[in-house]
């Protein structure tokens, strides 16, 4: 008979969260990509790897190339949905802004018991995505391609932000920048993206454009976003 697995730990549940994200968005899965996401030294990192693994819910193969579990994904898969379901919940029923949910959503979620969990998910009903865009049934995710690549008068309409850093959704709303929104690429230069929507124009550095996934038409080839864009520190922003 296999050991018995031991209770998961907020902490490992975070770094399954982030796993999870790498993997969703083909990213590589690597301690170096943790690290530079959670903003955490190797040595941190490195140790919470070697635990993750100790107790199944990843491996690793000869590269240090991270890979899940068959039962690791699973746990990932459901603590993601929850999160999202969560955020959902703090922004339709409770009225939290959808740039200051993350956080908020990511305290609430170690502290849930399963009946306020139950409540939650009949709260929020058919919800089929975050108030970032990404699916909370995951492996719904639509493909999409960086707002970056898209051209002058490319008709866009904003999928999700693939980085959900607070400073970074907040730069995104005030921009006018959200998940729905239907413009068009109006104006782009090495530094700068403009999409004019309904309620007039919304500009984002190109840096910033990089993590908002749209479709397009005409739409770019299809590109996973650079492993550099999962951290942007607000220098990066223009700002």
């Amino acid at each position: 008979m296999l050991p018995e697995r031991p209770q998961i730990t907020d902490a490992e549940e975070e770094y399954l969260q982030t796993l999870f994200w790498l993997y969703e968005a083909e990213l590589p899965m690597t301690a170096a990509n943790i690290g530079r996401a959670m903003r955490l030294s190797a040595p941190s990192v490195s140790e919470m790897i070697g635990r993750l693994e100790r107790d199944g819910y990843i491996s690793r193969d000869a590269d240090r190339t991270i890979s899940f579990t068959e039962s690791g994904r699973a746990d990932a898969e459901r603590i993601v949905s929850r999160h999202r379901m969560i955020e959902r919940f703090l922004t339709d029923i409770v009225g939290v802004p959808w740039d200051e949910v993350h956080e908020e959503a990511e305290r609430l979620e170690h502290a849930m018991t399963p009946r306020f969990e139950a409540y939650v998910r009949a709260s929020v009903g058919d919800s089929a995505t975050c108030p970032h865009g990404h699916p909370i049934r995951v492996g719904e995710r639509i493909g999409g391609v960086p707002l970056a690549d898209c051209a002058v008068g490319a008709r866009v309409v904003i999928l999700r932000f693939e980085n959900e850093a607070e400073d970074l959704l907040h730069y995104l709303r005030d921009t006018g920048l959200e998940p729905g929104l239907r413009g068009v690429v109006a104006a782009k230069d090495d530094e700068h993206l403009t999409v004019e929507g309904p309620d007039g124009p919304a500009t984002v550095t190109i840096s910033v454009a990089e993590t908002v996934s749209v479709t397009a038409e005409p739409s770019p080839p299809p590109r996973i976003a650079l492993p550099e864009h999962l951290v942007l520190g607000q220098g990066r922003y223009g700002r």
